[in-house]
């Protein structure tokens, strides 16, 4: 019932749910330390080269703020596929 009353998505923030949607499963059982996270370590060492048991809180940020701009592209990609594959339909 009270979820009648909530806004629906619009264009802009459905890309925005679906990049926060991504970041809360990739972080299960390390959101407050997400450098910790086995799968965000996993794709660290694929894309860097560097071991994923290595990863610091400093590599983590310095990553992120060198690659921001294909880190966005590549959780745009994330939710068209979500969408493609009609997992946002349930």
């Amino acid at each position: 019932m009270w979820e009648d009353s909530l806004p629906r998505p619009s264009r802009y923030t459905q890309p925005m749910l679906g990049t926060l949607q991504f970041i809360w499963r990739a972080t299960r059982g390390s959101r407050l330390r997400p450098w910790r996270s086995p799968y965000l370590r996993w794709r660290f060492e694929t894309y860097t080269g560097q071991k994923a048991d290595t990863v610091q809180l400093s590599d983590f940020l310095r990553l992120i703020g060198r690659e921001w701009r294909q880190l966005l592209h590549f959780l745009r990609w994330t939710s068209e596929m979500k969408e493609y594959s009609g997992e946002s339909r349930k």
